[in-house]
C-alpha cells in the first residue's frame, strides 16, 4: 500500500498533460479535436506545424508536442503512414526542445508521445520492429515524473501485457494488468483539471480491457473476461458522446467487444446479444467520413459479434448480418494499409460465409464467393499492391477449405487452398509482414494435418 502511494505521488509530480498550443480550430483542446472531421483535422495538423515553425517562439517544444498529438490522431483515423511519420518527427523534435530547456516533465510527455506513435504504427501496419522502439522510449519516459510518465507507464504495461498474452502466461498477464493501477490513478487525479488526461485515462482503461479480453480468450478464463467488461464500463464513465464522440464510441465498442469475448467463453446467448447491441450503439456515434478507421474497426467488431451470436444460436440470419458488417468494413479497408485488420475482416467474412452455407446446405453460396474472389484477383495487379493481392489469396484459400469441411470430401479444393496459401505466404514473407506470414503458415499447417488424416 505504501509503495503504491509513493509511486502515485511520483507520477503526479511534474508538468500538466497539455501543451501551450492555443491556435487553430481546436486551440490545443483534445476534446475539440474529436469534433473535427477528417478534412478539418488535416487542416488542424498543418496549422499546428506552421505554428511550431514560427521564428522566435518561446514555447516551441510545446507547439511541437501538440503538432505530434494532432498528426497521430489523424493517422489513427485515416491509416495514413505519412501522417504518422510527421507525428513521430514532431515528437522527436519536442523531446530535443524540452531537453534544451531542461523541462523534464515535458521530456517525459514527448517521449511518451514517441512511444504512442510507435505503438500505433505497430497496430496499424503490423510492424513488430516498432514495438521494440516503443518499449525503449516508454521506459525512459516512465522513469521520470509528471503525467507524461503516467501515460508512458500505462502504455508500457499494455505492451508487456501483449508479450505475456502471446506466451500464454496467466501470472504475467495479471502482473501487467496490475501495473496499470498507479498510472491510471495518476491520470484520474489529473483528469479533474485536464481534459487530455481524462481522455487518456479512458483510452488506457480500454487498452487494459483489451489486454484482459485477449488473455481471457487465449486462456479460456471467465474471470479475466468479466474483469475486462468491468474495465470498459469504467472507461465509459465521465465521457459525453455529444462532446467526445470518438472516445465514447471507442469505449462503447470496447464494451461490446468484451461482452462478445465473455459470450465466446461462456457460450451464453444473452451476453452475445448484449455485445451486438453495444457495438450497434457504438456505430451510431462515429461517421465514416469523420473517422474512417474507427468506423471500419467497429463494423468489423460488429461482424465478429454477430458471428459469435450465430455460433451460439445456429442462426443463418446472424451470419448473414455478420457478412454485411464485414463488407461495410471493407469499404474503407480495401483502400487502406491497415493490413492486419483487413486480414481479420477477410477471415471473418470467410468464416461467416462458410457457417451460413453449412447451416443452409447452400454450396452455391460458396461458389459465388469463390467466383467473386477470383474476379477480384483478376482485376488486381500484384505488383501494384502485393499485400492486398496476397490477402485476397488468403481469403480464397479459406473458402476452399470450408467446402471440404461442409462436404466431407476433397475434390481438389485442398490442393487449390494450399496453392493460394503458399502464394500468400511468399508475398507476406517478402514484404516483411510477420503477423500475416504467421497467419498463412498456421493455415498451411492446418491443411497438412487435414491431408494426413484423410
Amino acid at each position: 500500500m505504501f509503495e503504491f502511494g509513493r509511486e502515485l505521488r511520483r507520477l503526479l509530480a511534474g508538468e500538466p498533460f497539455a501543451g501551450a498550443f492555443q491556435e487553430g480550430l481546436a486551440g490545443g483542446d483534445p476534446t475539440l479535436l474529436e469534433l473535427l472531421d477528417i478534412n478539418l483535422l488535416t487542416r488542424e495538423a498543418r496549422s499546428a506545424d506552421l505554428a511550431a515553425g514560427r521564428p522566435g517562439l518561446k514555447d516551441r517544444p510545446a507547439r511541437l508536442l501538440q503538432s505530434a498529438v494532432t498528426w497521430r490522431e489523424l493517422a489513427r483515423r485515416s491509416g495514413d503512414p505519412a501522417a504518422l511519420r510527421k507525428a513521430a518527427a514532431a515528437a522527436e523534435a519536442a523531446v530535443k526542445g524540452f531537453q534544451d530547456t531542461q523541462r523534464q516533465g515535458g521530456v517525459a510527455r514527448a517521449r511518451a508521445e514517441q512511444g504512442l506513435c510507435a505503438l500505433l504504427g505497430a497496430d496499424l501496419f503490423g510492424d513488430d520492429g516498432l514495438v521494440a522502439a516503443a518499449e525503449r522510449v516508454l521506459c525512459q519516459a516512465a522513469e521520470a515524473s509528471g503525467v507524461g510518465a503516467a501515460l508512458a507507464a500505462a502504455a508500457l504495461a499494455g505492451l508487456r501485457g501483449r508479450i505475456a498474452v502471446a506466451r500464454g502466461d496467466a501470472a504475467e498477464v495479471n502482473a501487467a494488468a496490475a501495473a496499470f493501477e498507479a498510472p491510471l490513478a495518476a491520470l484520474a487525479a489529473s483528469g479533474r483539471a485536464s481534459a487530455a488526461a481524462r481522455l487518456a485515462l479512458s483510452e488506457q482503461r480500454v487498452a487494459r480491457a483489451d489486454l484482459l479480453a485477449t488473455a481471457a480468450l487465449r486462456l479460456r478464463d471467465r474471470d479475466l473476461a468479466e474483469h475486462a467488461v468491468r474495465e470498459t464500463r469504467a472507461a465509459l464513465a465521465g465521457l459525453d458522446p455529444a462532446f467526445e464522440p470518438l472516445s465514447y464510441a471507442r469505449a462503447t465498442a470496447a464494451y461490446g467487444a468484451t461482452l462478445t469475448t465473455a459470450a465466446e467463453i461462456a457460450g451464453e446467448v444473452e451476453l452475445a446479444a448484449d455485445g451486438v447491441d453495444a457495438l450497434t450503439a457504438a456505430v451510431a456515434h462515429v461517421d465514416r467520413d469523420h473517422s474512417p478507421l474507427d468506423w471500419a474497426a467497429i463494423q468489423a467488431q460488429l461482424g465478429h459479434a454477430l458471428l459469435v451470436l450465430g455460433e451460439t444460436t445456429d442462426s443463418p440470419q446472424a451470419f448473414e448480418q455478420a457478412i454485411t458488417g464485414f463488407d461495410r468494413a471493407n469499404i474503407v479497408l480495401r483502400d487502406q494499409t491497415a493490413l492486419p485488420l483487413r486480414a481479420k475482416v477477410a477471415a471473418g467474412r470467410a468464416q461467416a460465409l462458410g457457417r451460413q452455407a453449412e447451416l443452409t446446405g447452400d454450396l452455391a453460396m460458396l461458389d459465388i464467393a469463390v467466383a467473386a474472389l477470383k474476379t477480384e484477383l483478376c482485376g488486381q495487379r500484384p505488383s501494384a499492391d502485393p499485400a492486398a493481392w496476397a490477402v485476397t489469396q488468403l481469403n480464397l484459400a479459406r473458402l476452399y477449405e470450408i467446402r471440404v469441411e461442409i462436404t466431407g470430401r476433397d475434390d481438389g479444393s485442398l490442393r487449390s487452398a494450399a496453392a493460394a496459401l503458399a502464394t500468400a505466404f511468399d508475398v507476406f514473407a517478402e514484404e516483411g509482414m510477420r503477423s500475416l506470414t504467421d497467419l498463412a503458415a498456421q493455415a498451411l499447417e492446418r491443411l497438412r494435418a487435414r491431408a494426413a488424416a484423410a
